[in-house]
């Protein structure tokens, strides 16, 4: 059993630098996210934009990331899988660079679009590398969950990077907070394309692909053929499980990735201890996300994924029942940190990778991730009315209530796994 365990911890050293390229790709998506929030008042002032305006270029950055999500199985197709893991990351810098050289609303616009459609399509396509070079499903497991630790790096050096540049005159802080994420960009397009030792990764994941297709007899495998062939109530039951999970998940971690200073503020908190919380709940979220990494590819992640449900429950009933005070939002918040990234994200990544073909995961995760933040957009448009002081309350037992369904189709999730022996080694 030890050697085993040596084994597999060898392995993913072994692979450790995928893992971290690939993650960059998830640190620049939480980046844009979070660094666009952070500045968007910045840019408002820099640039003289409207109100309207500034209201485009949220929605058309959470919408960007969706459509590229959905596309990315297409691009993934119509490119290559490798390939579009090389080159997303150049698209990406160059809409950041058209963001930091941006006068005008239309160029602004233009470059966070791209950068949204970038990141969007880079995420299931990374993750799919990731299992696909990966030497068998354990080790996929260990490396695809430790991408979601570069999620949290990414949130947190955004708040970092924009609560020092906060005080620069004009558009300048956010022209930086900008270049750092291009820089970021250009040298991960640079290492994933011209790695030798991803070269070889890869070619060795194209031969182990390449034997399990000769010995499922050649049969060419796309999604309609998984969704709704011979195995269709096996595939039906692992998408809708992951798509109801993942949706329900989304709708509470978009809510406080987007509106966790708004809420604090609201609360009669200042920006400066609004932004400062939220550095320290992220590096709370960051310490929980890397110890599950240690645990997704073993047989406690269930047991952990139980615990972290329990845990946003109890975040979500606590604040419902309080008297909704700044210190027992910020305790709420810093409960939920702890358990959404055990109940959450990592899990959601490892149970697409390891319940469809290779063939067709980028397409599956891509439509789960795009369909999920189009729900999120427009959940976005109630969201300010819905964490007000006067209505938290009644919005924590609607939350309350979302945790318990995506607990439930969690759970859904890990007997099929169980019942069709996909569940964890």
């Amino acid at each position: 059993m030890s050697t085993a365990v040596s084994s597999e911890k060898a392995l993913v050293k072994q692979y450790s630098p995928l893992v971290t390229a690939a993650g960059i790709g998830s640190m620049l998506g939480s980046g844009v996210i979070v660094g666009l929030s952070a500045t968007i008042t910045v840019w408002q002032n820099g640039l003289g934009l409207t109100n309207g305006q500034v209201g485009i270029i949220s929605g058309a950055l959470t919408f960007a990331i969706a459509i590229g999500s959905l596309l990315a199985g297409q691009i993934s197709k119509t490119v290559g899988l490798i390939k579009a893991f090389n080159w997303l990351n150049l698209i990406y810098a160059i809409g950041a660079v058209l963001c930091i050289f941006s006068n005008s609303f239309g160029l602004l616009l233009t470059g966070v679009i791209i950068m949204g459609f970038a990141s969007g399509a880079d995420l299931p396509i990374s993750l799919t590398v990731v299992s696909h070079d990966a030497p068998d499903e354990s080790t996929s497991a260990s490396l695809v969950s430790s991408t979601q630790i570069f999620w949290q790096i990414g949130v947190f050096i955004s708040y970092i990077c924009s609560f020092i540049v906060s005080s620069m005159a004009g558009a300048t802080g956010a022209r930086i907070v900008f270049a750092i994420l291009a820089a970021f960009a250009f040298i991960t397009w640079l290492w994933r394309t011209f790695s030798a030792k991803f070269k070889q990764f890869h070619d060795e994941g194209d031969a182990r692909q390449a034997a399990r297709k000769e010995q499922g007899n050649g049969k060419t495998v796309s999604v309609m053929s998984v969704l709704f062939g011979q195995e269709k109530r096996k595939y039906l039951g692992f998408f809708f499980a992951i798509l109801i999970f993942y949706v329900c998940w989304n709708l509470l971690a978009n809510t406080w990735g987007q509106f966790q200073t708004f809420t604090l503020v609201k609360a009669h908190a200042t920006q400066s201890f609004a932004t400062g919380a939220g550095i320290v709940l992220n590096v709370i979220s960051l310490i929980t996300t890397m110890i599950f990494a240690s645990v997704a590819g073993g047989k406690y992640r269930n047991k952990a994924f139980v615990i972290g449900a329990l845990v946003q429950f109890v975040a979500m009933i606590g604040l419902a029942i309080s008297n909704s005070g700044l210190w027992t939002i910020v305790a709420a918040i810093a409960c939920y940190n702890v358990g959404n990234p055990v109940a959450g994200e990592a899990i959601y990544k490892v149970w697409t990778q390891e319940s469809f073909p290779v063939e067709t995961r980028a397409s599956l995760q891509g439509f789960i991730n795009g369909f999920s933040r189009i729900c999120c957009g427009l959940f976005a448009f109630i969201t300010p009315f819905l964490v007000l002081p006067e209505h938290i309350k009644t919005t924590m037992f609607g939350f309350a209530g979302i945790v318990v369904v995506s607990f439930i189709a969690g759970i859904v999730m890990m007997r099929l796994q169980k019942k069709y022996h996909t569940e964890e080694l």
